[in-house]
């Protein structure tokens, strides 16, 4: 009899090791830096960001928000444009159909109105998730429309940059916008008004060639990878090797094209800053007198380091570009 229990204790053992243990799916991902295995909600809390090597996962455009708009404050664009298909690819419209349902998305852009620790911004936020951020005809007229809306509003405006670059599919279409957020932008300039430019991995081709350079302050997450073309093309076009770090945004900000590399975790604190240094100075009694000229008696608009560079013309441009002069060397001022 006790032959008899221990048997059948051997064998509940043995089907104990044969079973096979269900792990739920979609709850897992792997870092494609330290190739550890995470859980999905833990790495949700830690923004993305993998706990082990400090990877930057990217992010989809909800959770962005979630992160960078106070609650209850965003108010989305709701233009009624639809994309088009203007090459007459055969699979092209059933791909943009199935990219919405699977990422709940109309595209890969989303544009409006919001508050940052309390402060407004107009804010148009990228997803590489939907056809990798390509710009074509809609994500275009998005980003314009709300560089509009910015100085209608006279806000300031944040973009958040991450794409592929033109969208190939929509051909010349989606060249021409780059001359079309570009124009905007000077129009946005010409009143005065900040923009705020994140490059977030990745950021390519016609976007890095367009709006997302032309930032009067220009900020980056660590190892987001930007530039024009990709270095496989670069390398096998010159026939060289590439510097260490080529095109991340350490490299870059060694070389002067970004002014500041910010982590997600700080992200939301950075932007709120420069936007209340923003309106405290447009908000200054006699602001052009005592900030940009040193005096009414003063012709040219010196302040500081000598004459300014563009003195020659309208004084209401020298006041717009020390204006944006001062609000960056004063914050930056603060992270020395």
């Amino acid at each position: 009899m006790i032959v008899d229990q221990i048997k059948k204790r051997e064998n509940k053992l043995i089907n104990n090791k044969n079973s096979r243990i269900d792990i739920p799916v979609g709850k897992w991902v792997k870092c494609e830096n330290c190739k550890e295995i995470l859980y999905k909600e833990n790495l949700r809390n830690n923004l993305s960001v993998c706990p082990n090597c400090g990877h930057y996962f990217r992010m989809h455009i909800g959770r962005r928000l979630e992160q960078i708009i106070d609650e209850g404050t965003y108010k989305r664009f709701n233009l009624n444009i639809d994309t088009t298909n203007p090459l007459g690819l055969e699979d092209y419209e059933k791909k943009i159909k199935s990219l919405r349902e699977k990422t709940r998305l109309e595209e890969a852009v989303s544009c409006g109105i919001g508050k940052i620790n309390g402060e407004d911004v107009v804010i148009c936020i990228m997803d590489s998730g939907f056809l990798m951020g390509s710009m074509g005809a809609v994500v275009g007229e998005k980003i314009t429309y709300s560089i509009e809306k910015a100085i209608e509003f006279k806000m300031p405006i944040v973009i958040f940059c991450c794409s592929g670059g033109a969208r190939m599919q929509e051909g010349i279409i989606s060249l021409m916008q780059m001359a079309k957020t570009t124009a905007a932008l000077t129009k946005l300039d010409k009143a005065g008004l900040l923009y705020i430019s994140v490059l977030t991995d990745p950021t390519y081709g016609g976007v890095t060639a367009s709006f997302a350079s032309l930032g009067d302050i220009i900020l980056a997450e660590p190892g987001a990878m930007i530039g024009f073309a990709g270095q496989r093309v670069i390398k096998q076009t010159i026939g060289e090797e590439l510097p260490e770090g080529f095109q991340t945004a350490e490299f870059l900000l060694e070389h002067g094209f970004i002014d500041k590399i910010v982590e997600r975790k700080d992200m939301k604190e950075t932007l709120s800053r420069l936007l209340k240094l923003n309106r405290w100075l447009l908000s200054r009694k006699n602001f052009e007198k005592e900030f940009l000229y040193g005096g009414k008696n003063r012709k040219k608009c010196a302040y500081g380091l000598g004459t300014c560079w563009n003195c020659k013309k309208p004084k209401e441009k020298n006041s717009i570009r020390l204006y944006k002069w001062n609000i960056w060397w004063i914050y930056r001022a603060s992270w020395w």
